[in-house]
C-alpha cells in the first residue's frame, strides 16, 4: 500500500495538472474513501475539460448495437473467458449469412445503429472444423467471413460494422477499414507474467501476447483505424502492471491520435472457467482505476465503463471519469458477459440525469472521427456513416432511417482534377506553400515521435583501414562494424574506399556509364498515407493536388515513345477515391496506347494497397498486374527495411516484412524489380549497412534485382525535418561513402549501382561515378516527387545532359533499356532526335 503522505503528493500534483508518471499513477490506484473522493474530482474536471472542447459539455454518450458473435471458437485457452468454446457444443462452426442478417435486421427494427462482430482468435489454426467450414463457404479464413459479412450487413440493413476480430496484422487493417468505420481489441494487460507462467489466465494463449497486442494498436494508428481498446482488471495484474497497461495506452493515442475510446472493464468471475473462485473486481478499485486512467490520458480521450458491470454505481463511475457507456443492445445480450444483462436504455438515461449529464447516443465511430472524415473514414463509407450522423456534432440523428446502402467502389476516380500542370510548374511557379495545414496533427504528435527516436541504437565501428583490407580481400565478408567503418571513412581513406570500389564495379559490369530514356507518371498525388519524409502527398482540396485521368496517363505515355523513351515509371499517391482495379487500368491503358513501352510500375505499398482493396492475395494481384501490361516494379517504399526507423519515418506506410513479401513475391511470379534505399533521415550508419545487406540476402534468394537505387533525403520542405525531427540529408562525406559500400557488399549479386542525380548536383554524381556507380537512372521527363520536397536539380535531363555530366571522367556513355539491354535502332534514332525529353515538358526560354 502507499503511503497517506505519497497519495497526497499524488493528488496534489493531479489537482495543479501536472503530468503524472508510473509511480505516481501506481499510488494514486491505492486511494480510497476519502482519497478516492478526491481524486474522482479531479478526473471529473478534466473529463468536464475535455467534454468542454467538443462541444459536448455535460453530455455521456452511448451506442444502440446488435451484438454478432460469428464465431465463438478461438484458438486461445483464456482462463476466465465463456465466450470461447468447442465445435461440439456449437450448432455450427460460424453464424450462417442468414442468421447475421437476420440479426441485424431486427436490430435495425429497433433503431440499432451499430453491428458488434465479435469472434475468437483465427479459430481455423485451432479447429478443423472451422477451417473445413471456411472451405465449404469459399473463405480463405476467417477475416474474409468477416468482411463479407460486415459488407452484406451495411448493403441490406444500414448497421455500421464495428470489429472485433482479435489480433490484426497489418495488412488486415488494410484489408478490414474499407468494410468498418471503426475496429476494436483489448490490451487488457502489459503483464508478461500473465502470459508467460504457467497457470496464469493468458497461459497458453498466443493472441495475449502483450507485446503482439501493442503492436495491433500501433498498427491501426498508423492505418488511420478508428481503434477501441481498454484494459481488464482484477484478472491477476499488480497494480504497478495496470499503470503501465495505462501508460502504454497513452502513448499509441499521443503518437498515432487514433484510440478513439478506452474501456476500463472489471473482471467478474464466471461458472465454468478456470478463474470461477476468483472474487469481483471492487468497484471502487474500478472507480480509482477509471479515474487514474482519465488523468493519465487526458481530456482528449473517451473513456468508457461497461454499463452492465457495474451494478448500481453509475454516479460514482461518472464521477470517475467516465464519457461514454459503451455498446447497449436492447436485442443481444452481452455474449462475453451473458449473465451481466444490458440496462435499459431508459433506465441508463435516468441513472446518467440523477448524475447531472445527459445521455445522447453515438455510431460506432466516434464524433470526432466522423466530422474529419478522411484519413479516418474510407470513402466507401461516407455515405452510410453520413445517413446516421448529425452533420453539426458526429453523434446519432434521432431522425436517421436504418436502410441498406450500396458498398462499392467510389466512381469517379479518374476524372482529370485539380494541378494536373505540377510536373512542368514545380520548376516554374514551384509548390503553393511549404507545408499542408493540417502539419501539426496529420502525421501524430511530433512530440512522441522524438521519444521514438531516441531508442534507436547506432552500432559501434571497427578501424577504417582494418575495414579497407577486408574490403579489398573479401567484399561480400565485411562485419557489419567493419562496413561502418567504412561509412566513416575519410580524405585518403575515403578515396581508397572509392578505388576499391570502383574497381569492383569495372570487374561487374565494365566502365560503360549506362542511362534510360524514360519518363515518370504520377498520376496522382492525393494521398492519406502520412509519410513523414513526403512533401509530395496532398489532400484531395490543397491547392496542389491532381488526378490524371487514364487518357491523360496514356497521353503522356504517347509523348514519351513519341521521343524514343522505351520506359514508363508510374508510381502515383495511396488515392482513397481510385477504385481497387485502378492500377491495372493504368497498366492497360498505357499499353494499348504504346503496345512496346516497358510499365515499370507500382511500389511495393502500390501493390498492397491494390490487394486489400481488390481482397486478392499478393500473388494474385501481381500475377493480375503482369496480365495487364505491368513488366516490373520499382522497389521504392523501401525507405531503411527497420520497422524502429520506418515508425518514425512514416506513419502509415507498410512495414518491412511486407515490402519483403511483395518483393519477393514479384520475383516469384517472374516480375523483375528494382532495390532502394532512402537515407539520411533520421536513421544512422548500421541501419544502412543492415539494409543493404538485407537487399544481398533476398537477390541471393530469388535473383530478381535489376539495379540497387541510392536516394539521399531530400530535406527542404520534408514535414519530419520542418518538425525539426530529422537532420537536413546526408553529407558529401556520407554520400561517397555509402555509393561505395553498396558496390562492396552487394559484388556478385547485384551488378549495377545507380546514383540519383535528381537528389546529387552533377558534381556529386561524378564523384560517385568514380566510386562504384555505373547508373545515372533515366532522363525522367517529368519528375515532381523530389521537386516538391525542394530538389533544386531539375524535373529532366537531357542525354547531352547526361553525356556532359560523364565525358570529364572520360568513361564511354550508353543508351539502355530497362533491362540493361540494348534499344533498337529506331528508339535510339528517336531518343536522339528529341535528345531523351518529350517538348510538351521543356522549360520555355525567355526571349533575349
Amino acid at each position: 500500500m502507499s503511503s497517506d503522505s505519497a497519495l497526497r503528493r499524488a493528488l496534489a500534483r493531479a489537482r495543479d495538472g501536472k503530468t503524472l508518471d508510473v509511480t505516481e499513477a501506481t499510488v494514486l490506484l491505492h486511494a480510497r474513501d476519502g482519497h478516492l473522493d478526491t481524486l474522482l474530482d479531479h478526473a471529473s474536471r478534466v473529463r468536464d475539460a475535455g467534454l468542454r472542447a467538443v462541444g459536448r459539455e455535460g453530455i455521456i454518450t452511448y451506442s444502440k448495437k446488435v451484438f454478432i458473435p460469428l464465431t465463438r471458437l478461438c484458438r486461445d485457452r483464456c482462463g476466465y473467458c465463456t465466450f470461447a468454446t468447442a465445435p461440439h457444443k456449437l450448432p455450427a462452426p460460424f453464424l450462417s449469412p442468414d442468421e447475421v442478417l437476420e440479426i441485424a435486421r431486427q436490430g435495425a427494427a429497433m433503431g440499432c445503429k451499430e453491428a458488434l462482430f465479435t469472434l475468437g482468435d483465427r479459430p481455423e489454426d485451432r479447429w478443423h472444423q472451422a477451417r473445413e467450414w471456411l472451405d465449404a463457404h469459399g473463405y480463405d479464413d476467417t477475416l474474409s467471413y468477416v468482411r463479407a459479412m460486415a459488407i452484406r450487413v451495411l448493403e441490406e440493413t444500414g448497421l455500421l460494422p464495428h470489429l472485433n476480430p482479435g489480433v490484426l496484422s497489418w495488412r488486415d487493417l488494410q484489408r478490414l477499414k474499407p468494410v468498418a468505420p471503426s475496429m476494436g481489441m483489448m490490451l487488457e494487460t502489459t503483464s508478461r507474467r500473465l502470459y508467460e507462467e504457467k497457470g496464469q489466465p493468458h497461459y497458453g494463449s498466443p493472441d495475449k501476447d502483450p507485446a503482439v497486442r501493442l503492436r495491433v494498436l500501433e498498427d491501426a494508428g498508423r492505418s488511420n483505424v478508428p481503434f477501441t481498446t481498454g484494459i481488464l482488471i482484477g484478472i491477476g495484474e499488480t497494480v504497478e502492471d495496470r499503470a503501465e497497461s495505462i501508460f502504454a495506452i497513452r502513448k499509441v493515442a499521443r503518437e498515432y491520435g487514433g484510440v478513439q475510446e478506452v474501456i476500463v472493464q472489471n473482471f467478474r468471475a464466471k461458472p465454468d472457467t478456470a478463474m470461477r473462485g476468483l472474487p469481483d473486481a471492487d468497484l471502487q478499485e474500478l472507480a480509482a482505476t477509471i479515474a487514474v486512467a482519465r488523468l493519465v490520458l487526458g481530456p482528449r480521450v473517451r473513456l468508457q465503463a461497461p454499463p452492465n458491470l457495474v451494478d448500481a454505481e453509475y454516479e460514482l463511475m461518472i464521477r470517475a471519469g467516465i464519457d461514454d457507456w459503451g455498446g447497449v443492445s436492447p436485442l443481444t445480450p452481452d455474449h462475453v458477459n451473458p449473465e451481466r444483462p444490458w440496462p435499459q436504455i431508459d433506465e441508463l438515461a435516468a441513472r446518467t440525469r440523477d448524475a447531472g449529464f445527459a445521455l445522447r447516443e453515438r455510431l460506432t465511430i466516434y464524433p470526432e472521427y466522423v466530422r474529419a472524415g478522411e484519413p479516418w473514414l474510407d470513402p466507401r463509407l461516407f455515405a452510410h456513416v453520413a445517413a446516421l450522423a448529425d452533420p453539426e456534432t458526429g453523434l446519432a440523428r434521432e431522425d436517421a432511417v436504418l436502410e441498406g446502402r450500396p458498398w462499392q467502389e467510389p466512381d469517379g476516380g479518374f476524372a482529370a482534377s485539380g494541378r494536373v500542370d505540377l510536373h512542368v510548374e514545380v520548376d516554374t511557379t514551384g509548390r503553393t506553400h511549404d507545408r499542408r495545414d493540417d502539419f501539426d496533427h496529420v502525421y501524430g504528435d511530433w512530440d512522441a515521435l522524438r521519444e521514438r527516436l531516441g531508442t534507436v541504437a547506432a552500432g559501434t565501428p571497427s578501424d577504417v583501414w582494418q575495414a579497407l583490407r577486408r574490403a579489398e580481400s573479401d567484399p561480400a565478408g565485411l562485419t557489419d562494424a567493419e562496413a561502418v567503418a567504412l561509412l566513416g571513412a575519410d580524405g585518403e581513406a575515403l578515396d581508397e574506399l572509392a578505388a576499391i570500389a570502383d574497381g569492383l564495379r569495372r570487374e561487374a559490369v565494365g566502365d560503360d556509364v549506362t542511362y534510360v530514356v524514360n519518363r515518370n507518371i504520377n498520376f496522382t498525388n492525393v494521398c492519406y498515407t502520412g509519410c513523414r519524409f513526403c512533401a509530395f502527398a496532398q489532400r484531395r482540396t490543397d491547392a496542389d493536388a491532381y488526378t490524371l485521368s487514364l487518357d491523360q496517363v496514356a497521353d503522356r505515355a504517347e509523348e514519351a515513345w513519341a521521343a524514343g523513351a522505351t520506359e514508363v515509371c508510374m508510381q502515383g499517391g495511396i488515392h482513397p477515391d481510385l477504385p481497387g482495379t485502378a492500377y491495372f487500368d493504368i497498366a492497360r491503358a498505357v499499353k494499348e496506347r504504346t503496345p512496346d513501352m516497358h510499365v515499370h510500375a507500382f511500389s511495393p505499398m502500390e501493390v498492397i494497397n491494390g490487394a486489400s482493396r481488390t481482397n486478392l492475395s499478393i500473388r494474385d494481384w501481381l500475377e493480375a498486374a503482369k496480365e495487364a501490361g505491368v513488366d516490373s516494379l520499382p522497389g521504392t517504399a523501401a525507405e531503411i527495411l527497420d520497422d524502429d526507423v520506418r515508425w518514425v519515418l512514416t506513419k502509415g506506410k507498410l512495414p518491412a516484412k511486407e515490402w519483403i513479401e511483395v518483393i519477393t513475391t514479384a520475383h516469384r511470379v517472374g516480375i523483375p524489380t528494382t532495390s532502394t534505399m532512402m537515407y539520411g533521415h533520421v536513421d544512422n550508419h548500421l541501419h544502412w549497412v543492415r539494409h543493404i545487406k538485407l537487399i544481398r540476402r533476398l537477390q541471393e534468394e530469388t535473383g530478381g534485382f535489376s539495379e540497387f537505387v541510392l536516394l539521399p533525403f531530400v530535406h527542404t520542405s520534408a514535414p519530419i525535418y520542418l518538425a525539426g525531427v530529422a537532420r537536413p540529408g546526408p553529407t558529401a562525406q556520407e554520400n561517397r561513402a555509402v555509393h561505395a559500400l553498396a558496390r562492396i557488399l552487394l559484388h556478385g549479386a547485384i551488378a549495377n549501382i545507380q546514383c540519383s542525380w535528381v537528389k546529387l548536383q552533377d558534381d556529386l554524381c561524378r564523384q560517385v561515378l568514380q566510386g562504384g556507380v555505373n547508373d545515372l537512372g533515366g532522363t525522367l521527363m517529368e519528375e515532381t516527387i523530389s521537386r516538391m520536397a525542394g530538389s533544386e536539380n531539375g524535373s529532366y535531363k537531357t542525354i547531352s545532359e547526361l553525356r556532359a555530366m560523364v565525358e570529364v571522367s572520360g568513361r564511354p556513355v550508353r543508351q539502355r533499356t530497362t533491362e540493361y539491354g540494348v534499344p533498337s535502332a529506331e528508339r535510339l534514332a528517336a531518343s536522339a532526335a528529341s535528345d531523351g525529353v518529350c517538348q510538351s515538358v521543356r522549360k520555355v526560354l525567355p526571349l533575349a
